[in-house]
């Protein structure tokens, strides 16, 4: 569903990521890891078309993010760190542009909204405008907006920050679901590792720039807990 094969991208000459290559199939949930300024952000803001790579290729359901970046985005979403909504507008109205950008039928979206919203403890709340929100709240509004079109590919930079523990767990387990009944793939990075070795059958690391490992969860965690193992592979030089 996604793959990226050898993707350099440069700020000026200093190189950030260095052939960056891993893909993830139907299905998969992956955990990507990394300390801050390993180049995770980077990473997923040149696979979704966000800012431009100098080199490699990065592919979503068989389409070039370079060369047909709407077919790409019709598959996928994503939800940065820090989400950044529109807040003139109510939740239910961000909700229902998310609708309209996406074709989706009042029936689908009612569905969805009804589903997520209450499932997020915000239903009652989507009618006030988002500027009224905490970050908590606009963060399930964005995690809603993600998930009511039912991407195939889904890819978040560190979703749990800021959400509250029952939220927390609801999504640990939605995304299970999605996964297993939907086959949709997901790639988040968190800086919380036992979430990411509870949840997720494959993880890459990166480090500086480079994949250091790249494998499923089983085969990583036979030695090691990824907390140890992360901290192995931040240690190593090239």
């Amino acid at each position: 569903m996604l793959e990226i094969q050898n993707l350099s991208k440069y700020y000026g000459k200093k190189q950030i990521l260095h052939q960056v290559s891993f893909k993830l199939e139907p299905g998969d949930i992956c955990g990507f890891i990394g300390a801050n300024g390993a180049g995770k952000t980077t990473t997923i803001k040149s696979a979704i078309g966000l800012i431009p790579f100098e080199e490699g290729t990065v592919t979503i359901g068989g389409h070039s993010i370079e060369t047909s970046p709407v077919e790409c985005k019709k598959i996928l979403s994503y939800v940065p760190d820090n989400p950044s909504l529109y807040n003139f507008m109510t939740g239910i109205e961000y909700l229902n542009f998310i609708g309209d950008v996406f074709e989706m039928t009042w029936e689908q979206r009612k569905e969805k909204i009804d589903y997520y919203g209450n499932a997020f403890n915000i239903f009652d709340r989507l009618n006030e405008k988002i500027s009224e929100y905490s970050h908590g709240m606009q963060q399930k509004v964005a995690l809603i907006a993600a998930l009511m079109h039912q991407p195939k590919l889904l890819i978040l930079d560190e979703p749990f920050v800021g959400l509250d523990p029952t939220a927390t767990r609801f999504i640990r387990e939605e995304f299970k679901r999605l996964a297993s009944e939907d086959g949709m793939s997901i790639l988040f990075s968190t800086h919380v590792l036992e979430v990411a070795e509870k949840l997720c059958n494959r993880v890459v690391i990166i480090r500086e720039g480079h994949i250091v490992l790249d494998e499923s969860m089983d085969a990583a965690l036979q030695k090691y807990s990824l907390e140890d193992l992360f901290i192995d592979r931040m240690s190593q030089h090239e």
